[in-house]
């Protein structure tokens, strides 16, 4: 006769099976390192990336190389010899087909933690070699890295502002517009395929999208009269919020990815630019001057409740909402200067991330929520930095010429 198992056996399996999965879940743990590099006391890592086992390898160690070092929790050694980890890479080419491995080695422990392993064309060589490099920052830090990511900025170094883009280590620049024309604010689609801007090539303030994958049609998505400027996108990609001025007072619209207004969020209050959508697609923060002067406000999209953020200083504006949803960053005048702030959602104390001299503007969060771009100018000159979450390491990111400003940080590449 079948009987059931009693209610003492059947607790010790349920305990056995959750032991077993703590145990998965510490083992899968401890195969990373586990570095919280967004913490002002932890002490860069020394890593070696000698060249790979293979006729590119040293090209493909000298780009891990630069990537790690962009996350900012590398020191790379030029020898293993007093390196806390070392990165043991190989590749292999079979039929047009390359191969790329690397994993990390824990020199003090002589531990070593499992291969990351990458496969595509021959062509892709850096691709490869950068997705290898953010599967390491994994393993150092518990988060993919940001390798892969792209700047989309405005310069003039044709002569003309003009939209362009570069890889965040400063390699493949890219001129996006060819509009002889003054363009601003650039805007990337959640899956970073579109890139949306405002031109003024038409003698008005006309608001265009253009898919980066071709980089030859480009589809105007207001010609309204009066601003038209580059939307907000929704986390889903489906709708944008942009800036029209088109009854007079510029406001916030919600559009559809053809243009299509599909309802007006904000009238008669002032002057209403430059939406910054939360991670979760139900808020976002907005500037607005209903104030009087040009504060930093957060409007519940379904409530259309609207509070005040910002209270101190003397115009906060350029609002960017972190990718982990916790933070805003702004642009603020204060003492006569412009600087980068940070401040909770849910209100509080605004922490200044630049300390420099100079002018600091249009700030955009990394992907991971680590680090922040703004444009920064000194001595007449304006170039693209970053900054960590936590105000340290504020960095030129790529040196071009002319001049760099409206950063936009692209989302991760699939």
């Amino acid at each position: 006769m079948n009987r059931r198992p009693s209610a003492s056996v059947f607790f010790r399996s349920v305990v056995l099976a959750l032991l077993f999965l703590l145990a998965s879940s510490f083992q899968a743990a401890a195969e990373r390192i586990q570095l919280d590099i967004s913490s002002s006391g932890v002490r860069k890592l020394a890593v070696a990336v000698p060249p790979f086992s293979c006729a590119a390898g040293k090209d493909i160690a000298r780009l891990i190389t630069s990537a790690l070092e962009f996350h900012g929790f590398a020191q790379i050694t030029e020898t293993a010899a007093g390196a806390d980890y070392v990165v043991e890479g190989a590749c292999s080419m079979q039929g047009g087909q390359m191969q790329v491995e690397g994993r990390l080695l824990d020199a003090a422990a002589d531990k070593r933690l499992p291969v990351r392993q990458f496969r595509g064309a021959a062509a892709q060589q850096d691709d490869l070699a950068l997705r290898l490099a953010d599967a390491l920052v994994e393993d150092f830090t518990g988060e993919p890295g940001i390798s892969r990511t792209s700047i989309a900025f405005v310069s003039d170094a044709s002569g003309r502002k003009e939209i362009y883009i570069a890889d965040v280590l400063g390699r493949k620049v890219r001129q996006i517009t060819k509009h002889n024309h003054l363009c601003v604010s650039p805007r990337f689609s959640p899956d970073g395929s579109l890139l949306a801007y405002s031109s003024y090539h038409r003698g008005n303030q006309n608001l265009y999208i253009t898919d980066l994958s071709q980089n030859q049609t480009t589809k105007a998505l207001s010609r309204r009269e009066g601003m038209n400027l580059a939307p907000a996108f929704a986390p889903d990609g489906r709708t944008m919020i942009a800036t029209l001025s088109k009854d007079g007072s510029p406001d916030l619209y919600r559009l559809d990815m053809q243009g299509k207004i599909l309802e007006r969020l904000t009238e008669g209050s002032g002057i209403n630019v430059s939406a910054s959508f939360s991670p979760d697609g139900r808020s976002i923060a907005f500037v607005s001057d209903r104030s009087g002067k040009p504060q930093v406000y957060v409007m519940d999209l379904a409530s259309r409740k609207t509070r005040l953020l910002t209270l101190q200083g003397q115009e906060n504006v350029e609002p960017s909402w972190s990718p982990k949803g916790d933070q805003i960053v702004y642009t603020s005048l204060t003492s006569g200067r412009y600087h980068i702030f940070a401040i909770p959602v849910g209100g509080g104390s605004p922490t200044r991330l630049t300390s420099g001299y100079g002018d600091y503007e249009a700030p955009s969060w990394s992907p991971d929520g680590k680090q922040v771009a703004f444009a920064r100018k000194r001595n007449g000159i304006m170039e693209i930095c970053t900054v960590f979450a936590n105000g340290k390491g504020e960095r030129t990111l790529f040196r071009l010429k002319g001049n760099q400003s409206y950063p936009r940080w692209s989302p991760r590449r699939r």
